[in-house]
């Protein structure tokens, strides 16, 4: 399935006509905006807006800069065919979040469009007229530099947005990672720790990488907490592979399930690169015999073509890679905090980890 990144978007804004200028989606929002330029291939974007009504010009306008931090995190709350809210995305953020959205709306493969609202009231519950979102439908492209509306049978409704909680953390001084950065360190250890809780919840046995287990959390090392694993010797599967359990050691995460199924071997690529990961796996997948699993990089969003572009080299095509990217971990993990999930199988797990072999 087709996932929307910051180069996409950016690209397809870099398209339009730069010497004309643009309205936004909405009528009543006065003013104009003008395209400056587009760095490739992540951002930022550069514009102008101005308001003829105010006696703006594009001579006074100043240039207003849209991140390449924005790009993504709406890139990554757009699914095909599901209507988006940009402010609901966005929390209110970044000033030129209509910007944004008017510009994507002149890009053919973004509508405007207003699903119903689901509202309920003590204990009624009625369709409301709901707000402007924009749409994402690549399979019926519209004509470049033109807005369209596209009527909609979609109802929403709103709910909290699902936040994941981390709770005191403190590093280990391992040898390994201690030249870097304080918060990269802290970023690893937090999804480190996410995963953990993901898999407990699911009822999984989880290893985690020797040197992470001093990892304080909640005051009680990682290494400690119900159903990680302190040897790789004494889980059923692995106790006969030498080899494998050294291979093992430093791979940031696994999980076993009922001494017989490994539905997944993880590495965290916050930092290191992505093929200091997948060497790492290689290395394991080699040494132990033949096992289906899921061979799996947990990589920041914006990183999702650096792993694709790693993953799909001949040296790692037998791994068949999956990208777990750390929006999707804190989803799973946010519901895991919320909603004591159980009962499913670890093919759930296939609706998060991408599939990225081409």
């Amino acid at each position: 399935m087709r996932k929307l990144s910051a180069s996409n978007l950016v690209t397809s804004i870099n398209q339009l006509d730069k010497n004309i200028f643009y309205n936004y989606v909405n009528p009543k929002t006065r003013g104009i905006i003008k395209i400056d330029s587009v760095d490739l291939p992540e951002g930022p974007i550069r514009i102008k807006r101005w308001d003829t009504s105010k006696g703006g010009t594009e001579a006074n306008a100043k240039v207003e800069t849209i991140s390449s931090e924005m790009i993504w995190r709406v890139a990554n709350s757009f699914h095909k065919n599901q209507p988006i809210n940009l402010d609901r995305v966005l929390g209110g953020s970044y000033n030129t979040r209509s910007v944004l959205e008017a510009l994507l709306a002149y890009t053919p493969e973004f509508y405007f469009c207003y699903p119903g609202r689901i509202e309920n009231k003590a204990g009624f519950t009625s369709i409301k007229h709901g707000h402007k979102h924009l749409i994402w439908k690549p399979d019926t492209p519209h004509r470049i530099g033109i807005i369209e509306k596209i009527d909609t049978e979609i109802v929403i409704s709103e709910m909290p947005a699902l936040d994941a909680f981390y709770d005191s953390l403190v590093l280990t001084d391992t040898i390994e990672k201690q030249e870097l950065d304080i918060e990269i360190q802290r970023r690893h250890a937090q999804i480190q720790i996410a995963l953990y809780f993901i898999g407990h919840q699911l009822n999984f046995r989880t290893w985690i990488a020797q040197n992470d287990k001093g990892i304080l959390y909640q005051n009680k090392k990682i290494g400690e907490y119900d159903g990680v694993i302190s040897s790789l010797k004494d889980e059923k599967l692995m106790s006969a592979y030498s080899d494998a359990i050294q291979a093992a050691l430093l791979i940031d995460c696994i999980w076993f399930k009922n001494g017989k199924l490994m539905p997944a071997v993880m590495e965290i690529e916050q930092s290191t690169g992505v093929i200091s990961g997948l060497s790492r796996m290689k290395n394991f997948k080699d040494k132990f015999p033949p096992f289906p699993t899921r061979y799996v990089i947990v990589a920041p969003d914006e990183d999702r073509d650096k792993v694709i572009k790693e993953a799909n080299k001949p040296q790692f095509k037998d791994l068949d890679t999956r990208y777990f990217p750390y929006s999707a971990v804190e989803e799973l993990y946010a519901l895991c905090q919320r909603r004591k999930i159980k009962g499913i199988s670890e093919e759930f797990l296939d609706c998060y980890m991408e599939p990225i072999l081409n």
